[in-house]
């Protein structure tokens, strides 16, 4: 069955709006898995926009599912993971000026940097994935760098709405994940997802794991999160059953 990593970053970007106690995205996490979800994601930035190393901390402590740390291999995250082991760690690319994630890593211009990171974390027992594009390349590299998964971009593919375009930028992402796949490496995917949308990526076959998180707290404020969460979950379940 296709799986539901549960990004709950804008949780906390609301409680940043007024550097206030609340929401707290712990909360947010209890009521995601008890809405279905498989797995807990975080992104902890550089700047700590939303996420703050508190967070993290307890969220390892809450989880019960799978708790997925995203982050920038930088020396700083590096010891971070190290010291909260968390179920797996995604890299990440990450710029000061933007907005959120603009782009997949580019893991064959970052592969010195990124070589020593993964094999740290991996030897400490940290399962490491690597955010890419949907290019042939970057999937190889990812492999050959010794990550376990890889989690395709796919904000091009969600982010067009012209025809011809969308349906290479799908042939793009189903050709890396097959690519992915067939190297040995778990294949997930993410970002620009809806719940419009995200049954046409949810039956991809070697398409494990979808992370969605601001179409799912966007929805939550209206009906709450474990709601919001049941109905993403129930969505894409129901297009890929028994899948694993």
């Amino acid at each position: 069955m296709t799986s539901l990593g549960v990004k709950i970053d804008h949780i906390a970007t609301v409680r940043q709006a007024r550097r206030a106690a609340e929401p707290d995205p712990v909360h947010a996490a209890v009521l995601a898995e008890l809405g279905g979800a498989d797995g807990i994601s975080v992104h902890l930035r550089g700047d700590r926009r939303h996420i703050q190393d508190r967070d993290v901390e307890v969220l390892r402590q809450v989880v019960r599912t799978r708790l997925t740390l995203e982050m920038a291999a930088t020396q700083e995250m590096v010891r971070m993971a190290l010291t909260l082991k968390p179920d797996q760690v995604t890299l990440m690319p990450e710029r000061w000026e933007e907005v959120t994630t603009e782009g997949g890593l580019d893991a064959v211009l970052n592969s010195v940097q990124l070589v020593s990171s993964v094999k740290t974390l991996q030897e400490a027992g940290v399962r490491v994935s690597l955010f890419v594009e949907p290019e042939l390349e970057q999937v190889k590299e990812a492999h050959k760098l010794g990550a376990v998964a890889i989690e395709v971009n796919t904000a091009a593919w969600a982010g067009t709405t012209d025809e011809r375009d969308r349906e290479m930028a799908f042939r793009k992402v189903t050709d890396a994940a097959r690519l992915g796949r067939k190297l040995g490496l778990r294949v997930h995917a993410g970002h620009g997802l809806t719940y419009g949308n995200v049954a046409s990526i949810a039956v991809v076959d070697e398409i494990s794991r979808l992370n969605i998180g601001h179409s799912i707290v966007a929805r939550a404020i209206l009906v709450g999160m474990e709601k919001a969460v049941r109905e993403m979950a129930d969505t894409v379940r129901s297009v890929a059953p028994g899948r694993v």
